[in-house]
């Protein structure tokens, strides 16, 4: 339990091997789920298999303007204080140093705030915006496009230049350079998509399914 702005919030970490909490860090809210933890596998083979939509009248916006901001904590610095160790954070909620363990490239990258270093640590979306928009986010409602924009199960923090690297690519064209971060990351994507009822391209199931023969046992990521 963590106490932040007088309010008492339980947070539920799905690999705690992987995330951190610092107790001076604000909370994330997340929601503990009743529903029994699925083999990646198994939910991939759930999933619709379709070719991209069109991306007519994507744009960034349509996902909400920019980061959510919940009691002063803005979603990014949500996810640098989930993701990050040894977080020094102000009374507005920034996080202004920590360290990161990259999870796409294995480095680990002291973490400063500000405006000529800030971006070595960006936010990724695990499933891009652009991806989901060509997937099935075009039917959702605004709100539920905000919701997967800001939910922490399709956000990490990571390194700044692999994630300018990755763009908006799918498993078939952009995967972690750090291999041993494949599974869970493939079995991230499986669960957003799930989550938000996005479909795969063939291209990307198999590409997944690739990843998954070398760990057939791995979970889904709890939300």
């Amino acid at each position: 339990m963590l106490v932040c702005a007088g309010i008492v919030v339980a947070l539920v970490v799905s690999n705690p091997e992987r995330f951190h909490i610092s107790t001076s860090s604000p909370p994330l809210p997340q929601t503990i789920s009743s529903t029994p933890v699925l083999s990646a596998r198994a939910a991939l083979d759930e999933l619709s298999v379709k070719g991209r939509a069109p991306k007519t009248d994507y744009s960034r916006s349509q996902f909400g303007h920019g980061w959510s901001n919940d009691n002063g904590c803005d979603t990014r610095n949500r996810i640098l204080a989930r993701d990050l160790e040894q977080t020094s954070l102000d009374q507005s909620c920034h996080v202004l140093a920590g360290v990161l363990h990259d999870p796409y490239t294995g480095k680990t990258i002291q973490f400063i705030r500000g405006p000529d270093s800030s971006d070595e640590v960006q936010i990724d979306h695990v499933v891009p915006l652009s991806n989901a928009w060509q997937t099935g986010a075009q039917q959702l409602s605004l709100e539920r496009r905000i919701s997967l924009a800001n939910d922490p199960l399709n956000l990490l923090a990571v390194d700044g230049e692999a994630n300018q690297q990755k763009s908006d690519g799918d498993a078939a064209t952009w995967l972690p350079a750090q291999k041993a971060f494949r599974c869970q990351y493939v079995a991230r994507q499986i669960a957003v998509k799930r989550t938000y009822s996005l479909w795969v391209t063939s291209a990307e199931k198999e590409a997944i399914s690739t990843v998954l023969s070398a760990c057939p046992d791995q979970q889904l990521p709890l939300p």
